[in-house]
């Protein structure tokens, strides 16, 4: 395919095509490259990348952009309108035949659907070569991919990285406060007090005399000032980065700190979950440089950029200004509560999101989780999560929820199918599946060391079944295939409990201490306007009561019961944990990790067993050889494929990495306390 450069030239696609109230005026293609030269996916065959801008224009006034936080303080042109743009590049086949059109929405300005389904993220945010394709598992299937910057608060990336950043449009003129909680894992005299990798509000003043920075050891401990004289705001250490503190006689650990000060000019913030919405929107509904019109649109989030997805059906940000759904359907991975706060209001920052320790009152959960309605008794409130995403005949899109072990500890997962009090569970809605990956942690481990944590990080490969899940919803909304039912650790069967039960259950596995405790974020009171504006009149917010959380039961191996049990639990060569205790040098040697789970293996034989006190059965007891344990482990692999958590591509791909695990624990000395056996070396 002839190479097309356009910079000057640029091809205009203009907003005549587009109904009358439409959102996007005009994209600009300012480059078509192929992608990955020479390579055919497939049926698929070769793919083609389009990079280019979408200029928007939205209607303050219009019923389907109210819900948007400041955007009638935002600068108007002539027509009453507020204009932005956004970037964004599309991977897709020459053929120009679309099918499905897959949104990834970008975490942290970086590309992940082709990290977390392909194998392989993308060199710089900048797909091009076949390498950056990885096994091509998106391409191979046929899938258009749209990848747009929506986040404003993303920090500096190194030289050569291009990550997805919005310019968002700004209300000028607008103050308030801010509140910055962070810790340091080890003693330093500068720290940085933005959210994870992003950047945040600076004073509104230099070096604000009046703001104040306190100290504490945990979240309900009364807040100590430090003396103003004692510290110091710091110029970020590049241009556009993070800002920083300098505290006298340095910053110690087993410390939550927390700096708050005047701001001003808030971003527009949700202004890029319309600009998601109303690019979808056009994609829908008009042909690209010759393609066909997408028969299915999905999106497809992780983490931060799922609990994205959660806002937009919370404000009904899923639907066009006609009232349109923008997607069919959305795979959101670990999500954790489902994240129905934490995009849209005055001075938010898209990057912070509550851990053990720090940021409690950062509105990253609320009310309400679940997709039918609950009842919250403490408010009085009656709600669910899809009450604003339905369309005029009642449709909302299909969604897959897919959450690990780790957000059940650390992110709060059981509410999304369990009442606030933790008292009963809560069936999703029809167009709602929800899954529990046991043993898992928030994303595919790959360390090799134990730091800052006490335990080896958990080895559970999830991608592979997110892979079927990404077709089984594509078949749910373009065929009306229902995908795999529901399966999630439950209060009625025990699979579900209390943090108290759980460590009563748990098997003495040597090396593993049970948390005291998991994520149970309080309700949080901003003040009056916050609920129905957006907008913070008490920062920080007062804690008030905790949602009751729970956590997946333990069977005799200390591995989770209940959920989707993968092939790692099905056929085990250890514990795996959804939770790993912070080393004691970090000072909060009571709380977990934020993102990893643990895993210790099972002794090589019952000699080794008894030796080191360890109550469950070794390698030898379990598998009589090595062959046997291939033999489990392919089983296990095939129960999985029948149940359409796993494509039969990837069974022996599960078998060799699962067999490489067992030789190295086979051949690994048990006084080796290191890590550096649970993966093997590139």
């Amino acid at each position: 395919m002839k190479t097309l450069r356009r910079a000057a030239a640029a091809a205009v696609v203009a907003v005549a095509a587009l109904p009358a109230r439409a959102a996007v005026e005009r994209i600009e293609i300012t480059e078509r490259v192929p992608f990955a030269p020479g390579v055919k996916f497939g049926e698929a065959g070769e793919y083609e990348k389009l990079r280019g801008i979408a200029y928007f224009s939205l209607n303050p006034k219009a019923a389907a952009n109210l819900p948007i936080v400041d955007l009638k303080r935002a600068p108007r042109d002539k027509r009453g309108m507020v204009r932005f743009s956004s970037e964004f590049v599309l991977l897709r086949p020459v053929s120009g035949k679309t099918g499905t059109l897959v949104y990834d929405v970008n975490n942290r300005g970086n590309i992940v659907v082709l990290g977390q389904l392909n194998g392989k993220a993308p060199k710089n945010n900048d797909p091009t070569t076949a390498d950056d394709a990885g096994d091509g598992f998106m391409m191979r299937h046929g899938f258009s991919m749209l990848f747009s910057a929506w986040t404003w608060d993303v920090a500096p990336s190194p030289a050569g990285v291009r990550p997805l950043v919005f310019k968002a449009p700004v209300a000028k003129g607008l103050r308030g406060m801010s509140a910055n909680e962070f810790i340091v894992d080890a003693p330093a005299d500068v720290a940085s007090y933005a959210g994870l990798r992003g950047i945040g509000y600076e004073p509104a003043t230099a070096n604000d005399p009046e703001a104040v920075l306190t100290e504490r050891t945990r979240q309900g401990d009364i807040r100590r000032p430090i003396e103003r004289n004692r510290w110091e705001f710091l110029a970020p250490e590049q241009p556009g980065g993070p800002g920083r503190i300098k505290l006298q006689g340095g910053f110690q650990t087993g410390t939550i700190y927390e700096v708050r000060y005047e701001v001003k000019d808030p971003r527009v913030t949700a202004a890029g979950l319309a600009g998601i919405r109303d690019l979808l929107a056009y994609f829908r509904d008009n042909p690209i440089e010759g393609a066909s019109l997408p028969k299915t649109v999905l999106m497809f989030g992780y983490s931060q950029s799922a609990r994205l997805i959660g806002r937009m059906l919370h404000d009904g940000l899923n639907l066009d200004e006609q009232g349109r759904m923008v997607f069919d359907g959305a795979l959101l991975e670990v999500p954790g509560a489902g994240g129905s706060s934490g995009f849209n209001s005055r001075f938010v920052q898209v990057t912070r999101h509550p851990s053990m320790l720090e940021e409690h009152d950062y509105p990253s959960d609320s009310f309400p989780f679940t997709s039918t309605p609950t009842r919250d008794p403490v408010t009085g409130r009656i709600a669910s999560t899809l009450d604003h995403a339905k369309d005029k005949y009642g449709r909302a899109p299909k969604l897959l929820i897919a959450n690990t072990s780790a957000e059940f500890w650390n992110r709060g997962a059981s509410l999304v199918t369990t009442a606030p009090d933790g008292v009963g569970d809560v069936a999703p809605a029809a167009n709602v599946r929800v899954y529990g990956l046991m043993g898992a942690q928030h994303y595919v481990g790959r360390s090799q060391t134990r730091s800052p944590f006490t335990a080896c990080t958990s080895t559970t490969n999830y991608y592979l079944p997110l892979r079927a899940l990404m077709l089984a919803l594509d078949g749910w909304t373009s065929k009306g295939t229902p995908p795999p039912a529901s399966a999630y650790p439950r209060l009625e069967d025990g699979t579900l409990v209390s943090v108290e039960a759980y460590r009563k259950a748990f098997p003495a596995v040597p090396g593993l201490t049970p948390p005291e405790q998991n994520l149970r974020e309080p309700r949080l009171d901003h003040g009056a306007r916050f609920l129905s504006q957006g907008i913070a009149d008490m920062v920080p917010a007062a804690q008030k009561m905790a949602f009751e959380t729970r956590v997946p039961a333990p069977d005799g191996d200390g591995n989770d019961r209940g959920g989707v049990r993968l092939v790692e639990l099905q056929a085990p060569l250890g514990t795996h944990t959804g939770w790993n205790l912070r080393a004691p040098e970090t000072g909060f040697a009571w709380a977990t990790s934020r993102y990893e789970g643990s895993f210790v293996p099972f002794a090589r034989t019952e000699a080794e067993r008894k030796a080191a006190n360890d109550p469950r059965p070794s390698l030898q007891a379990r598998y009589a050889n090595r062959d046997a344990f291939i033999a489990a482990t392919r089983a296990a692999a095939v129960r999985q494929v029948a149940a359409r958590l796993l494509l039969q591509e990837d069974v022996e791909r599960t078998v060799a990495e699962r067999a490489g695990l067992y030789d190295r624990i086979m051949a690994r000395d048990p006084a080796d306390q290191g890590c550096n056996y649970l993966y093997a070396n590139p």
